[in-house]
């Protein structure tokens, strides 16, 4: 396919079949593994403040495609799209829109308590790179995946740790060490990630034999645990009040209908930051203050796929179910 440079110009890649062919309008005609599609307004200004634009956003998932595709693969993809940059408006689409290629999966799902009082919807998967791209280039900046492959049981479980100021991300890493080994009595494994926010999710690779329900009630039970033990800094309530100064931990996360911000996904601020699988190593180095604890921005996540490979290759394999 094309790839783009960091300017957001095509250039040709090895094997690409081709040139991208320019067409009317600020539109570049591509062909991506034998899908035709075409790439629009490559220099427009996603990150204003950044300098970052759609081109440098296609190019950026484009190379991220081999570790990010496995995460994306057979899960409902939830987007989240700015077609005005980060400053401009924005809105979350589940359904496939208008003029989809008929190329691209779609797997039509029920929807409870949907604000369109939809009763079902057309979600599109990404199984392949010439959907990621196509999505990219609809300024689908943020990609949400649910916990569950479609039709099946979740395979994962999530727990997103969310800091009320003044606690930050520091403060996230302390617990999540506290989560891991809590998790770890009970023969779970935790894999941990930046939010590309302000704070950061464990991601825990379980059976996918038991139904969301029993997942986010075992969830439930274990952030009661741990608030329970350590009341001054860690709350298992959702009520915003008592947050401030602690770390949520946010079980609710694996209800059937919620989702949770793909690893290596964007995140719309004023730069490109993106959801970033880490090493216990450096968890535990920004809890004690040793390495500054941080978000990380698209060209140091792709310096660190570079670096590690992917560091949650290990969520592809079923873990144990959950007690």
């Amino acid at each position: 396919m094309a790839e783009l440079s960091r300017g957001g110009k095509p250039r040709e890649k090895p094997g690409s079949g081709g040139k991208p062919r320019e067409k009317p309008g600020n539109r570049i005609a591509v062909q991506i593994e034998g899908r035709d599609l075409e790439l629009s307004n490559l220099d427009k200004l996603m990150y204003p403040e950044a300098g970052f634009t759609k081109g440098e956003v296609i190019d950026y998932y484009t190379r991220l495609a081999p570790v990010l595709l496995p995460h994306l693969r057979d899960r409902a993809l939830t987007r989240i799209r700015y077609p005005d940059g980060v400053d401009g408006a924005h809105f979350f689409e589940k359904n496939a829109p208008g003029g989809t290629p008929s190329w691209v999966r779609l797997e039509t799902l029920p929807v409870p308590g949907s604000t369109k009082s939809r009763e079902t919807i057309d979600f599109v998967v990404v199984d392949e790179l010439a959907t990621l791209v196509w999505v990219a280039n609809l300024a689908s900046l943020e990609l949400h995946t649910p916990q569950w492959r479609i039709g099946e049981h979740p395979d994962l479980m999530v727990v997103d740790l969310d800091p009320g100021a003044p606690a930050g991300l520091q403060e996230c890493c302390a617990v999540a060490m506290l989560m891991r080994d809590r998790l770890g009595e009970d023969g779970l494994s935790a894999y941990p990630k930046t939010s590309g926010k302000k704070g950061m999710q464990l991601c825990v690779p379980i059976s996918g034999t038991q139904d969301s329900e029993v997942v986010s009630g075992y969830a439930k039970r274990v952030a009661g645990e741990l608030s329970a033990r350590v009341p001054g800094s860690i709350t298992a309530k959702m009520a915003r009040a008592i947050r401030p100064g602690k770390v949520f931990i946010d079980w609710s996360q694996n209800a059937a209908a919620k989702t949770t911000v793909a690893p290596y996904s964007l995140r719309a601020l004023g730069s490109p930051t993106a959801s970033a699988p880490l090493t216990w190593e450096e968890v535990e180095a920004m809890a004690l203050g040793e390495e500054p604890a941080r978000q990380f921005g698209a060209g140091e996540v792709l310096e660190r796929v570079d670096a590690y490979g992917d560091l949650l290759a290990d969520l592809m394999e079923p873990g144990p179910p959950v007690p």
